[in-house]
């Protein structure tokens, strides 16, 4: 047990702090600003990992974590349950800044806007992921941890989520088990994953049923409405998970690029075919839109939910440097939302060298990091940074969505 002066906010969520012999200290639970008593919880030669268990000196930003299953050695899921939401956006501004500074090396201040649909920052995961333990009861992994905390409501979870009750019956045999909620109606979909057991029984519940990729009980797929359109997404597509995202982000992507009629795009880790679609009724019929995704039920999705607008053109690959020079010619613009981990140095090498170069990259990402290395990479090329806005469309955890364009060397400019 040490006691502790918490510094600024760290990727991960905690708060930099100092241990006497001068450690780094990555202290969760606590707010910049605050001495506390901090639980040591690992260690290394160069720094500590800490839980604060006393709060001797609270923050103004300080509040009561509406989850029970909140605090040291609990629930993993939520990094802030213990400040309160303006001061979780200024956080994640400030976050923000710091590795666009360290990493990019760009000095700019971002505002993290507020979306509609989560009341008090609470009920808007659409989708949520339990974790099992061995005796199937479902829940999340603790901080750090394979051990699971029982959960049977979480309140960041939407209501149609906790009514299918995943965690209030056993799931013996399973490693994992998700359900997807849209909240435009239908049935929820429940997934299991139990890698190579077998799942014990079928629990009731009021909800289709998908276990290890196969259907069990239909439906086996959510249907999302978008600014009037309408999408199919199957169990184990990725989609965005807070109930305004969807549109949030097309809107702004749309925005930023301006696609015009008759215009080539290419749409890159296109998923279920969110972009694509906007895109598409964008450039019109004389246009067109080349979306590539990887995973094939993703592509089945995108497939499905663009099968009116024949100027979409289906690529399943994986984004790659050789891709880029092969299959997409030169786009007019570029969308790009790759998964955590950004799209990486030689993708984003192989964007921006493309001639002549699109007139606009905008790029997608939920995770700061990756984005501003990414970044780096456009920079060192010659290109610059135009809009960039961040969506607080995670709250409670230190998670943000930045939506950032990228525009090309005046000389290397499509037409140029």
């Amino acid at each position: 047990m040490i006691e502790l002066l918490t510094g600024s906010i760290a990727a991960g969520g905690g708060c930099v702090a100092r241990a006497e012999d001068g450690r780094v200290v990555f202290v969760r639970h606590a707010l910049p600003g605050e001495r506390v008593l901090a639980e040591v919880t690992s260690e290394t030669s160069s720094y500590l990992r800490a839980d604060a268990v006393d709060i001797l000196d609270p923050s103004p930003d300080r509040v009561e974590p509406p989850c029970r299953h909140a605090g040291p050695g609990r629930c993993g899921g939520c990094d802030w349950q213990h400040m309160s939401l303006p001061a979780q956006r200024d956080l994640k501004s400030a976050l923000i800044s710091e590795q666009l500074h360290r990493l990019a090396g760009v000095d700019r201040q971002v505002e993290v806007e507020e979306v509609d649909g989560a009341p008090d920052g609470l009920g808007w995961r659409t989708r949520v992921k339990f974790a099992v333990d061995r005796t199937g009861r479902a829940g999340f992994r603790k901080h750090r941890s394979h051990d699971v905390e029982p959960v049977e409501q979480c309140p960041i979870a939407t209501e149609r989520v906790n009514q299918v009750g995943v965690g209030s019956v056993l799931w013996r045999g399973a490693r994992h088990v998700e359900v997807m909620a849209s909240p435009n109606g239908g049935k929820p979909v429940v997934a299991v994953d139990t890698g190579r057991g077998r799942l014990a029984g079928r629990p009731s519940i009021d909800a289709g049923l998908v276990v290890n990729g196969r259907t069990q009980r239909r439906p086996d797929q959510a249907v999302f409405e978008v600014l009037g359109r309408r999408f199919e997404v199957s169990a184990g597509v990725f989609w965005q998970v807070h109930p305004s995202a969807a549109a949030v982000l097309t809107r702004t992507v749309l925005e930023a690029l301006g696609p015009k009629v008759g215009e080539k795009v290419a749409d890159l880790y296109a998923g279920a075919g969110l972009f694509t679609v906007a895109l598409a009724h964008e450039v019109g019929p004389s246009g067109a839109v080349i979306a590539v995704e990887r995973q094939g039920k993703a592509c089945v999705n995108l497939m499905h939910n663009a099968a009116d607008l024949h100027q979409v053109e289906i690529e399943r690959a994986d984004v790659t440097p050789e891709l880029i020079a092969r299959r997409l010619g030169s786009p007019d613009l570029v969308v790009l939302d790759p998964a955590r981990a950004g799209a990486g140095r030689t993708v984003m090498e192989a964007l921006a060298g493309m001639r002549p170069s699109p007139r606009g990259i905008t790029y997608v990402s939920c995770e700061p990091a990756p984005f501003a290395r990414d970044l780096r990479v456009m920079l060192d090329a010659g290109w610059t940074l135009g809009s960039l806005r961040a969506f607080d469309l995670f709250p409670m955890t230190e998670h943000v969505e930045l939506v950032g364009t990228f525009e090309p060397p005046e000389a290397n400019r499509t037409g140029g």
